[in-house]
Order: structure tokens, then sequence, then C-alpha cells
């Protein structure tokens, strides 16, 4: 067991100076590199295709081959869409999503 604290002090330093040079390279280097108005305007729907690709397996968790089935997750979910789409106020979305979710949890029958 005591073998392997090398390998593992060894593996965080590296995984660190990784995480410094990618999150700080553009930051030191930006100015010398400018990016073109392609990759910026692609650049702006990142954001939003990461919490699609977060959220969405996780609301929607269909099993290939089988009948796709909805839980309170994807009701809650659909509730605070309809809520975004009536207020466009982010605190109500995630205050009526989550109401909505746990009204669900207490009365749906899992």
């Amino acid at each position: 067991m005591m073998h392997d604290v090398p390998y593992v002090l060894g593996a965080i330093a590296l995984l660190t100076i990784c995480s410094l040079v990618t999150r700080a390279g553009y930051l030191l280097l930006g100015d010398y590199l400018p990016l073109s108005d392609g990759v910026r305007r692609a650049l702006r729907y990142a954001p939003a295709a990461a919490l699609v690709g977060i959220i969405v397996p996780e609301v929607l968790p269909w099993q290939p081959g089988t009948a796709p089935v909805f839980d309170a997750k994807a009701v809650a979910a659909l509730v605070g869409v309809l809520l975004y789409l009536r207020t466009r106020n982010g605190l109500v979305v995630i205050g009526g999503g989550m109401l909505a979710y746990w009204l669900l949890r207490a009365v749906w029958p899992f």
C-alpha cells in the first residue's frame, strides 16, 4: 500500500500541471492566438450544450430497446420548462421545478 503513494502524488501533480496549463494557457496567450469568428460563435453554445449533456440523460433515463418511462424528474423538468416559457425567471424555474419534484415524489408511487 505504501508503494502506491509516490504514484498517486505524481498523478496529482501532473493533473494539476495539466489543469493549470489548459486553463491559464488561453489567458496568458490569448492576445497572440486570436479566435476566428466561427469559433467564437460556436463557443457561445458550449454552456447550453454542456447543460443538455448533463440534464437530458438524468431526466430521461431511457434504456435501449425499452419504452420510455416518464418519472417525477421528467414531469418536474416539464414544469420547469413551462415556468420558463411563462416567466423567463431563472429563480422561479428552479424553485417551481424543485417544488414540483418534491410534491411528485411525495405523491407518486415509485
